[in-house]
């Protein structure tokens, strides 16, 4: 079996609505760190069908607890949040975590996150793709600026700049459309695919497509980059429960039907988890990002003892669980 790598999400979504604030993130930081989870990240929304912690604030608030750990975003909102304000806040965060933060970028596909911001949702393409080239230029800001239809660059300079030279990589995402990979390949320097709207067979295909595309722009598809988000999960036993968590948490929160995601999500006994995470591996899928559905320390201590055991890590997770 191929090996996998395995990320986690931090849980900035609140399952259950009588709680009036998350899990402590230190805390779950500090088990996934434990447990030898190689990195953290943070997705992004303004409003959500369920209660959402805003995702820069509360990656930079864990920055401290996370070790070696890599940061991400996957993704941040571009479009949304502007090139100019999500590049001096994401920079930050690179510079407070001394290089440590892949940046995944992509225009949101929540329409009412662009409603909040008086955003046309029609335009979110070719702003998306202007503001890629803007954040780049804010963080090279010895080299040319970025002038477009949308954004320009030209006169402004952020400061204190990342600690990576150039700025963070940005990986771009996309669910897998002919036109998204032909971005990715483009304007990414890794590609962050979703979880609930792909399977194995499917990722697969889109991995080979976009192998294809890559040397076209002088990029190397043996060394380029990918990564799986929103990858809920949750051990679960008993196959009446487990159906319930799908039916009523996860598939009206992702807007997804239950028949559309329970055979891409891991949520049901260890043996499935850890033979659905071995497929996206075969696949080409080189990390996971998980995101615990329910109570996420608990969640993530029964993924440690009961399917990391079943993996092949690479010493990750794996040795930390024995």
């Amino acid at each position: 079996m191929d090996v996998i790598d395995l990320g986690v999400h931090l849980p900035l979504l609140t399952w259950d609505e009588s709680r009036s604030k998350p899990a402590s993130l230190i805390e779950y930081v500090r088990t996934a760190k434990g447990l030898g989870f190689a990195a953290v990240s943070v997705n992004d929304h303004l409003q959500y069908r369920r209660p959402w912690l805003d995702g820069p604030t509360a990656l930079a608030s864990v920055v401290s607890a996370t070790g070696e750990m890599t940061l991400a975003t996957t993704i941040a909102l571009a479009v949304v949040r502007g090139p100019f304000a999500l590049a001096k806040s994401l920079g930050a965060i690179d510079l407070l975590s001394d290089g440590r933060l892949i940046v995944g970028l992509g225009p949101g596909s929540y329409r009412p996150d662009y409603e909040a911001e008086g955003l046309s949702w029609d335009e979110r393409w070719p702003r998306f793709e202007e503001a890629i080239q803007a954040i780049r230029a804010l963080w090279r800001p010895d080299g040319h600026p970025f002038g477009g239809t949308f954004y320009s660059t030209r006169g402004i300079r952020l400061e204190p700049a990342p600690v990576q030279a150039g700025g963070p990589p940005i990986w771009v995402g996309s669910w897998g459309s002919d036109a998204g990979l032909r971005r990715v390949a483009r304007l990414g320097d890794g590609w962050i695919a979703s979880a609930y709207n792909t399977s194995p067979e499917g990722f697969a295909e889109s991995w080979a497509g976009l192998r294809e595309q890559l040397p076209l722009h002088g990029k190397d598809p043996e060394t380029f980059p990918n990564a799986l988000a929103t990858m809920m999960f949750r051990v679960e036993d008993d196959p009446v429960r487990a159906r319930r968590v799908l039916d009523e948490w996860v598939s009206p929160t992702l807007g997804r039907t239950s028949e559309e995601i329970g055979d891409r999500l891991l949520v049901g006994p260890a043996e499935e988890c850890a033979e659905r995470l071995s497929s996206y591996a075969e696949a080409g899928v080189q990390r996971v990002f998980l995101w615990p559905v329910g109570e996420p320390i608990e969640q993530l201590e029964l993924f440690g003892e009961r399917v990391a055991p079943l993996l092949d890590l690479g010493g990750s997770v794996r040795e930390s669980a024995r």
